[in-house]
Formats: structure tokens, C-alpha cells, sequence
């Protein structure tokens, strides 16, 4: 057992920016890709770790102070310190059962693969501590060692559902296929889907709200490294900053926006390799069967809809720690809410808008969960001597992962019969989740526009896809029967209802081709195919020639 236990600290000791390329590393080489491109693809990865924390660690650096500046100017004096995620973890990883959760990963997972329960294979082994801190909490609220392995052992088999659900938005969000983030954190969208629902039906939050329309409509404004330094300085301002230091923290503010898609491109670099090498293999030795690799959060941190969100919930945090009733934490070391936003990025296929609403609503969760969960996590930092705590203070996690979790089930195995319920409640809540996301739209299709001219009509919402049912914008044809061919030009499929097309002969269309210049492609197009084609295949035709039946 003590041969175990100094394995698994060695390996845990490299830290993820090495063990994670190590094990990718040899996933390559054992699905056939060259020694070089396998070595290649894993430094790669290693580099775009270890990138990614330090801009992450930056944006902490730069914000943090920010925030403790603004709770001194709210005159807000709680007794909890915030350690973070990074303070807990440490704590955690010195728990003596710590190393026995390395082998219980891998074995679940195993299992779960073989009896085809999961495409998932997690190799984000250095967040096995989320387990190993699940597992303390509920020891201690219950005082079951069993009870705290069979909710671990639960939420490793969640978090490998989770990721078979999320790898198809991943794909579609990142350009990376077959790659999954089955974290903890991700399954806070249990409690996000039902308020997401209602915002459904709210028409503003059915319009496209990402980063890339947001660009679209505001312009330079709508930049990465523009927003970070907006952000900066209001922020500056809200810390009552000097001039200078506002100005500072702006610049500080726009580099990191500016650095994370730069990172995320090398996530890609990285794992497309392997990803292809696994998938081939996958489908030369066991007939087809997909296997996603599941890894950790950082490879969504090129979407810049996630930071602007957790920068501007910074004072909304603050602002509920000094008035929420029986909060004792304030959020300083954890004051960047990763624990609410990435599945916040995931439900909602990056609309800042719905995200920020989120956030705004469930802040105070996380707060209390905190609050809550103090007395335990500086009971587990006084049994392992980890970290000094003095008397009459408390540590915690301001934004604390997983409360409702954690909370129903270790209250669940007290045998307290309202936590019993909410436990039950939260697993139906997991299997709703689990059957919307795996068929839902995609987040590049969740929320349509149609309408050059101005006039919007939502085709897909995030509940449903009404793709029968486009309204004409004020530039369609009002008379369908009077339409005729001169009155289609190139790419005024944008501003029309399908309807407009009902009859049309594509046959004598014309493509453009790269030159620029008109091409027949009967072959390709012909009547009525506009009602099985996405309507980007009508780019650059030629409706002039047109004939209507």
C-alpha cells in the first residue's frame, strides 16, 4: 500500500502540464501515430497547459486586487477566508486516502468503457482531488467512510456522462473532435437548466448573443482585447483606482483577452492528432465504437464569452457578500467564478447575455455553499496540518464547486428525508440535462437570425428549432405567385423565407467560383434541393437565370 501511495504522489507531483501530455503521449503512440507526431502533439499540449494557467493565473492577478479593493470600499469584513481552488486542493491532495482515488478513476472508467455505459476516457487525472474532496465532505457530515466512496464513485460516473454529452458542442465550439471536459464543474448546469428554460421564453435571450455577433453588431468594440480593456476600466473605476492604475489594469485586462484564443489554438494543434489516430484506431479494433478524450477545462478558455462574463460578475460577487444574510466568506482568491461559468458556456453555446443572468441569479449559491462548508474544509486543514488556520477564523472557497451536490447527498446518506428528495430531484434534473444537450441544436445553430434587413424571426431557440417556419423579412418578395427569377440576386437567400425558393429551378443557377466567375453546376443543384441543404450552399449563387415552374 505505501509502494502505491509514493507511485501515485510522484506521478500527482508532475502536475497536469506533464502527466496529461505523458498519457497522451502514449495514447498516440499505441493508436499507430508516428513517434514524432506523437511527441510533438503532446509537448504541444503540454505548452498549451501550462499557457493557459499562466494567463489564467494573470487574470486572477490583475482582477483579485481589483476586488479586494472594492470590498474595503464597501467596508465589507468577513471572517472566512478564500483560499480558492487552487488553496482547497492543495489541502485536499494532503488527506491520507488521497492516493486510493487514482486507481478508483481509472477502474470505474474502465469498467464503464467496457461495458460500453461511456465513450468517455478521462485522463484530466490531477482533478481526481474533486473526488477525493467529495468523499471528505460527506465522511465528515456523515461520519461514513462508505457513504463518502459511493458518492465519489457516483460523481465519477456522472462526470463521465457528462462527457459524452458536452464532446459535440465542445466540437462545435472549439473546432476540436473527439475531446470531452468531464469536470465537476460542468455539471453545475443541472441547477442552470431550468432557469435557462424560462429565459426561453423571453424573446431577447432567443437572439445570438456570442462573441462573434456581439463583434458583428458593435464592431471594434466587440474585440477581445477592446472588451478586456473596457472591462479593466470600469472595474478600475468601481476600485475607486487612480488614473494611472485604471489605465493599467485596462491594458493588464486586454492582454489576457488577447492571449486566451491565441492558447486555445494550440489545444487544437495538439489533440486533432490524436484524436484522428484514436478515432482510427477505435474503428479498426472494435468496430466503430467512438471514444472521447476527456481532459481539463482550459481547452474552452479560447471562447471570450466565459471571461467576459466572470470579469463582470467580479462586483456583482461583492456586492452580495455584503448584503446576503449569514454570509461569512468574501471572495478574494476565488473571486474568478470557473466553477459557475463553464457550464454556463456549455447550456448556453456561449450567449453572454443568458450567461450573465445566470451568474447574476445563482452567485448567492455559491456564496452560502462556501459559508456552509467552512467549519469542514478548516476541520480537514487542521487535521492534516496543511495550512495554519488561527482561532475564531474559518477558510473556504468563496465560489465553491459543486454545493448542490455536495450537499443533498451527503445530507441524503444522514438520512434527512428532505435532502433525500432534493438528491432524487438532482439526479432527474442530470437525466434531463443528459437528453436535451445530446439533442438539442449546436451551438453555432442555437440561435438563427434570418433577416438582412433587420427584421428578425428566431429559426432556433435554445428549447426548440423552428426551421419551417421562417417569416419573410420587409426585403422579401410580397407575392410569391409574381415573383420571378429577376427578382432573386446573389445571396438574397439571406433576406427571404424558404418559401420564396418553393418552385424555383435550380438547374440553370450559376455558382461563382473562386474567381469570381459564373459557373453551371447542374449536377449539384436541382429542384426543391434547397429543402435538404443548409442555406450557406446557396452562397454565392446566381439566381438571375432562375426559371420558375
Amino acid at each position: 500500500m505505501q509502494v502505491l501511495q509514493t507511485i501515485v504522489n510522484w506521478v500527482l507531483n508532475l502536475g497536469s502540464n506533464v502527466f496529461v501530455p505523458i498519457i497522451m503521449f502514449i495514447m498516440g503512440m499505441i493508436a499507430g501515430l508516428k513517434f514524432q507526431k506523437s511527441f510533438k502533439a503532446a509537448l504541444t499540449l503540454g505548452v498549451a497547459f501550462s499557457g493557459m494557467t499562466l494567463v489564467v493565473n494573470y487574470m486572477e492577478s490583475v482582477i483579485t486586487p481589483a476586488g479586494k479593493a472594492m470590498s474595503k470600499m464597501m467596508h465589507v469584513n468577513l471572517l472566512t477566508t478564500d483560499l480558492g481552488w487552487t488553496g482547497v486542493a492543495a489541502i485536499t491532495w494532503t488527506a491520507k486516502v488521497a492516493f486510493l482515488f487514482f486507481p478508483l478513476l481509472i477502474v470505474v472508467n474502465f469498467i464503464m468503457l467496457a461495458l460500453n455505459w461511456t465513450k468517455t476516457l478521462n485522463v484530466d487525472m490531477w482533478n481526481v482531488w474533486n473526488k477525493i474532496f467529495t468523499y471528505v465532505i460527506v465522511d465528515f457530515i456523515t461520519g461514513k467512510a462508505w457513504a463518502g466512496f459511493l458518492v465519489a464513485i457516483l460523481q465519477i460516473i456522472l462526470e463521465l456522462k457528462a462527457g459524452d454529452m458536452w464532446e459535440r458542442h465542445i466540437k462545435d465550439m472549439t473546432g476540436i473532435e473527439g475531446i470531452t471536459v468531464p469536470h465537476f464543474i460542468t455539471l453545475f448546469a443541472v441547477v442552470l437548466m431550468p432557469l435557462n428554460k424560462l429565459l426561453d421564453f423571453i424573446p431577447i435571450f432567443n437572439k445570438p448573443f456570442d462573441a462573434e455577433h456581439i463583434q458583428k453588431k458593435i464592431g471594434i468594440w466587440g474585440q477581445n482585447d477592446v472588451m478586456g480593456f473596457i472591462i479593466g476600466i470600469l472595474l478600475g473605476i468601481g476600485a475607486r483606482y487612480s488614473i494611472q492604475k485604471d489605465l493599467v489594469l485596462g491594458v493588464e485586462a486586454a492582454a489576457a483577452m488577447t492571449l486566451f484564443p491565441m492558447i486555445s489554438k494550440l489545444f487544437m494543434e495538439a489533440l486533432n492528432p490524436i484524436s484522428d489516430a484514436m478515432s482510427s484506431f477505435m474503428k479498426r479494433h472494435f468496430k466503430n465504437r467512438e471514444v472521447y478524450i476527456g481532459v481539463d477545462w482550459p481547452i474552452l478558455g479560447g471562447r471570450p464569452e466565459l471571461w467576459v462574463t466572470v470579469s463582470v460578475l467580479v462586483p456583482v460577487e461583492l456586492i452580495f457578500a455584503m448584503i446576503l444574510p449569514g454570509n461569512t466568506i468574501l471572495p478574494f482568491a476565488g473571486i474568478i467564478n470557473l466553477s459557475f461559468v463553464n457550464a454556463a458556456l456549455l447550456l448556453t453555446g456561449g450567449n453572454v447575455l443568458r450567461m450573465l443572468v445566470l451568474g447574476v441569479i445563482t452567485t448567492p449559491i455559491f456564496l452560502y455553499g462556501g459559508t456552509y462548508f467552512a467549519p469542514y474544509i478548516t476541520k480537514l486543514a487542521r487535521q492534516t496540518g496543511a495550512v495554519n488556520v488561527p482561532a475564531g477564523t474559518q477558510i473556504s472557497w468563496s465560489t465553491f464547486e459543486g454545493p448542490d451536490f455536495r450537499l443533498f447527498f451527503a445530507q441524503a446518506f444522514n438520512g434527512k428525508i428532505l435532502y433525500v428528495v432534493l438528491a432524487i430531484v438532482w439526479l432527474l434534473g442530470f437525466v434531463w440535462l443528459y437528453k436535451y444537450m445530446t439533442t438539442c441544436p449546436l451551438p453555432s445553430k442555437k440561435y438563427v437570425v434570418a433577416g438582412a434587413a433587420g427584421n428578425t424571426s428566431a429559426v432556433a431557440s435554445s428549447s426548440s428549432v423552428a426551421s419551417s417556419s421562417s417569416v419573410a423579412s420587409s426585403s422579401s418578395v410580397a407575392d410569391k405567385s409574381e415573383a420571378t427569377a429577376s427578382d432573386l440576386h446573389s445571396e438574397d437567400y439571406k433576406s427571404i423565407s424558404l418559401t420564396e425558393l418553393d418552385g424555383q429551378d435550380f438547374r440553370s443557377i450559376n455558382r461563382k467560383n473562386a474567381s469570381g466567375v459564373s459557373t453551371v453546376d447542374s449536377s449539384v443543384l436541382h429542384s426543391d434541393d434547397y429543402k435538404s441543404m443548409a442555406l450557406t450552399e446557396l452562397d454565392g449563387q446566381d439566381f438571375r437565370n432562375a426559371r420558375r415552374k
